[in-house]
């Protein structure tokens, strides 16, 4: 089966990228989430980066047109009936996803694929929230999405060989790295990227150093491109405490445990750059 129709389920960040990087590998898609207003949002978003890349040099202006001109806002996800592949990307909760799953397994073709871009949650647990477990599949791309390389595969229990195969080589054609991971808690990326940002606010919380110091020490002495603190602020906090609980839930080890500084900013609103306030301040 070769993917033509795709829709992406969440038009916030990472559903506007995976959207975008569709549209651009010759897909028609559909950016789909609650309201048409949300929809359209995450289109304007799309339009604004590709303009920026006409700027800069990056593509023409028919090349920018042509991309948005296969993109498509929607509000239902009846919208996915004629798709070959639809693609979620909302808020880490696995009762959401599952009333997302549960629609699209009403709604969508038989052999329609239902990936999820979930950073940690089981993918064999959203799959049996269909009656299509063999279709179900984890499709974890990396922010900014059409930048980073990197998608995490991860087959359930009930994953076919078929429906890896055409995801990972859908990965290839949108110009991505595939990695085949285990269906486990926070899969390969996340089950050491949030453990190193929870440390890092452990250490702020102990009063080891200031947030700027501590971000200092890992962008110069460990050569990363942003401190893990800056870093927690752009993933926002409220996902990053998504994660540690479930890391902390599915494997019961206390190394798991999230930092009770992290827990006071998410109850107070501070989630990080989309709030305007996290550890560092962006009103």
């Amino acid at each position: 089966m070769n993917v033509q129709k795709v829709m992406v389920i969440g038009a916030g960040q990472m559903g506007q990228g995976i959207a975008q990087v569709m549209a651009q590998a010759g897909r028609d898609t559909y950016l789909n989430d609650i309201s048409e207003e949300i929809a359209a949002k995450g289109m304007r978003a799309i339009q604004k980066i590709l303009e920026k890349d006409v700027v800069k040099g990056k593509i023409t202006e028919d090349r920018k047109e042509e991309i948005l001109g296969r993109l498509k806002p929607s509000a239902k996800l009846s919208d996915a009936a004629d798709c070959d592949l639809v693609v979620e990307a909302i808020v880490e909760n696995i009762e959401t996803k599952g009333r997302v799953f549960r629609t699209l397994d009403e709604v969508c073709r038989t052999g329609c694929i239902l990936a999820t871009n979930t950073s940690s949650l089981p993918i064999t647990e959203i799959a049996a929230f269909t009656k299509r477990p063999e279709k179900v599949i984890g499709m974890h791309f990396m922010n900014p999405v059409p930048v980073m390389k990197l998608v995490e595969i991860i087959r359930g229990l009930a994953t076919s060989d078929e429906t890896y195969e055409l995801v990972r080589s859908e990965s290839l054609n949108l110009g991505k790295v595939p990695v085949e991971v285990r269906d486990v808690p926070g899969f390969i990326s996340n089950r050491v990227l949030q453990v190193m940002i929870n440390e890092a606010i452990y250490c702020l919380y102990e009063g080891v150093a200031s947030v700027e110091d501590i971000d200092q020490v890992m962008k110069l002495g460990m050569n990363h491109p942003m401190g893990p603190l800056q870093l927690a602020d752009f993933i926002g906090l409220d996902t990053v405490l998504a994660i540690m609980e479930t890391l902390y839930e599915g494997y019961g080890d206390c190394k798991y445990r999230p930092c009770p500084l992290l827990r006071q900013y998410v109850k107070a609103g501070w989630y990080g750059k989309k709030s305007g306030r996290g550890f560092y301040n962006y009103r």
